[in-house]
């Protein structure tokens, strides 16, 4: 079923009777192939009208919608898995008449929900992975795990593979199948989904159409779904992985739609050494890091805590990803913050030293060299700076930033 700018509201056939294009689709524009999962009792999917409404906002593209809803409607569900493989050599029929008709295999997003992810997979294969980009949102686990990967979706699928994985313990699947592989919330549990069986279906498929809702909001609000590179979920929650260095004059990869900015970093990574990228993030929050070089030695078992406040006065306290992490001379320390509000305009940064129990000392100084404030949401906003700072344990200081002032080369 196809769709454009010129009729968002009512589908229409991709070729006609004579086996000529729909003349609503425009072969040097992008095509996203929209493809839903598994259906057991064959209902519409409730997301489906509100992503072809964003899609095309966002974009003036071809959207085709796959609707295989024949071969997902049954309560076996094995019977649906195999069904996939037929889809996709069905599909594969309408991509060649499109190509005779001068479309591009570069121009082509499949978006796959679950089933969709590999369907999306073995289209890839078919076409020796030449299609531009596969997204896969929450690509279905049950009969796909540990398989090797002409049984699944992969990275050589297409020529730039994300995948968001958001019920990785349940329907989804755990290990990474793209080029980079997104993990909102540790990608298992989602926030605001049914904790209880007694909630019904929506504990069974709350976190599983989270990437779908994930990847959507990318488009429809301004946030930026900001990720950060680690090995694990455990390790990002420790503050190990802040740095996003290897992205170069990037800001840390994006989930979304805007994952395309990050596609040729993450084929050179790949080239470099082929490791998968796995990124982890927790959503409904703004991102800050607090860098702080000490020259105090006797600061080397401490920890720190700060808040900021804006101009009106406001003052939140951030949720800390490291309370505790040793320091040593003139090493930058950096401490990944959470914050549940967006400061934009910061008046002071409150900051507190505190050293621990067997080193504790109530009228020592404490000398920093330079702290750094940085926004990792925003990364265009200049990084807010103050140096030269003295602390005493356990005592708060308000410190006014200013704008860094750039490194001397």
């Amino acid at each position: 079923m196809m769709y454009s700018r010129n009729n968002l509201n009512c589908a229409e056939p991709l070729f006609e009777h004579n086996n000529s294009l729909n003349i609503n689709f425009d072969t040097q524009k992008k095509t996203v192939w929209l493809i839903h999962g598994y259906r057991p009792v064959g209902s519409i999917p409730s997301w489906l009208q509100n992503f072809l409404r964003i899609l095309l906002n966002e974009e003036d593209m071809n959207v085709i919608v796959v609707d295989w809803n024949r071969g997902a409607t049954t309560f076996i569900y094995s019977r649906a898995v195999k069904n996939t493989r037929k889809v996709a050599a069905s599909l594969s029929g309408h991509i060649k008449n499109l190509l005779k008709h001068g479309a591009s295999l570069d121009n082509f997003h499949f978006i796959g929900v679950s089933l969709g992810a590999h369907i999306s997979g073995f289209v890839g294969k078919i076409f020796h992975g030449q299609l531009g980009r596969i997204t896969g949102l929450d690509p279905a686990g049950p009969r796909f795990s540990r398989k090797p990967p002409y049984s699944r979706l992969d990275y050589t699928d297409a020529k730039f593979v994300d995948v968001i994985h958001s019920d990785s313990n349940g329907l989804g699947i755990r290990e990474p199948l793209g080029h980079i592989d997104f993990y909102p919330n540790g990608g298992n549990k989602q926030p605001g989904c049914p904790k209880s069986i007694f909630s019904g279906i929506e504990f069974i498929k709350c976190d599983h159409q989270r990437a779908v809702h994930l990847f959507m909001a990318s488009l429809e609000t301004n946030c930026n779904f900001i990720s950060f590179p680690c090995r694990s979920y455990k390790d990002y929650k420790t503050s190990l992985c802040v740095d996003c260095g290897s992205f170069k004059d990037k800001s840390c990869p994006w989930l979304g739609y805007q994952a395309k900015l990050f596609k040729d970093v993450l084929k050179e990574r790949m080239e470099e050494r082929p490791l998968r990228t796995t990124v982890f993030l927790d959503t409904s929050a703004y991102y800050f890091v607090l860098s702080i070089i000490v020259l105090d030695k006797t600061m080397t078992d401490g920890s720190f805590s700060f808040k900021l406040l804006n101009q009106l006065g406001m003052i939140e306290e951030p949720r800390l990803y490291e309370k505790n992490k040793p320091f040593y001379k003139l090493q930058e320390v950096k401490i990944l913050a959470q914050f549940y509000n967006d400061f934009v305009n910061i008046s002071s940064i409150g900051l507190t030293y505190f050293q621990s129990s067997n080193l504790r000392c109530s009228t020592c100084t404490y000398k920093i060299q330079s702290l750094m404030l940085k926004s990792l949401t925003y990364p265009e906003r200049p990084p807010l700076c103050r140096y030269n700072i003295e602390l005493k344990e356990r005592e708060e200081v308000f410190l006014s930033p200013n704008t860094c002032t750039p490194k001397k080369t």
